[in-house]
């Protein structure tokens, strides 16, 4: 490995080392998260912020026009 990462464009052994781990996760070697898995993961949570969000919206606006219609109408 410390051959390897004296290479340019490598940095350290560590960073060798984590390709080297992550290669074995994602082909199925080593149990963990895939890279796949945790892009996946990271979209799913973006799409649920947005999701909360767009119901908070959409729970005022209900609010909102619902005490509308409990006001008395004034027909001039």
């Amino acid at each position: 490995m410390r051959a390897a990462a004296d290479k340019p464009g490598i940095g350290s052994t560590e960073s060798l080392r984590n390709w080297v781990r992550r290669d074995q996760v994602d082909s199925g070697q080593r149990p963990a998260t895939t890279t796949e898995e945790s892009t996946q993961n990271k979209s799913a949570k973006k799409e649920i912020a947005e999701l909360k969000r767009a119901n908070a919206i959409l729970k005022a606006a209900a609010s909102f026009f619902a005490a509308g219609l409990d006001r008395p109408h004034l027909r001039s």
